[in-house]
């Protein structure tokens, strides 16, 4: 959680960061003050609703599948950070296949993210060689969304055939 906290400070960043109950006792006591001007910590957030907002630059996130496919629905970029069973799959479509993000990686030495590694990597997501990339690409899964869900688009189309299927049944 320190180095999380010290390379969100150190990337220069306006940041929200959610930390719950449990994990607040980690965060270094001197980060709320020094975070008033650029950061916000909260306990909970409508994720939803802040990834839909155009302040957002990008999401940093373990990569649970709900938050890849908000993110990836809505447009933003992300920074990754997956931990255990379907995330490092995930961070792995979000960073090599989509191409909308790029992931924290561990040092070898320390075996943890460091903080110079999770402020690198949001600065390039943000304002990096890849950030118009990974924003162009960002955008166009979000109009893929839209069509899929649109009508007469794949989606819509499944629904459709899937209830019809419980029709005849």
């Amino acid at each position: 959680m320190q180095e999380i906290a010290c390379g969100l400070m150190s990337s220069n960043c306006n940041f929200l960061w959610v930390v719950r109950p449990s994990e607040e006792s980690k965060i270094p006591r001197d980060l709320m003050s020094e975070a008033q001007d650029r950061g916000l910590i909260v306990n909970w957030c409508p994720q939803i609703k802040v990834l839909s907002h155009r302040a957002v630059g990008c999401f940093m996130s373990h990569c649970g599948w709900n938050s890849t496919i908000e993110a990836l629905s809505l447009g933003v970029p992300m920074v990754t950070m997956p931990v255990w069973v379907d995330q490092p799959t995930n961070s792995k479509y979000i960073v090599d296949v989509w191409r909308v993000g790029l992931r924290v990686k561990a040092s070898e030495e320390r075996e943890m993210v460091t903080r110079e590694e999770v402020e690198g990597t949001i600065r390039e997501v943000m304002h990096g060689e890849k950030a118009s990339e990974l924003r162009n690409n960002a955008l166009r899964w979000k109009e893929l969304a839209k069509e899929a869900i649109s009508e007469g688009g794949s989606s819509d189309k499944h629904i459709e055939e899937f209830v019809s299927s419980l029709e005849s049944i």
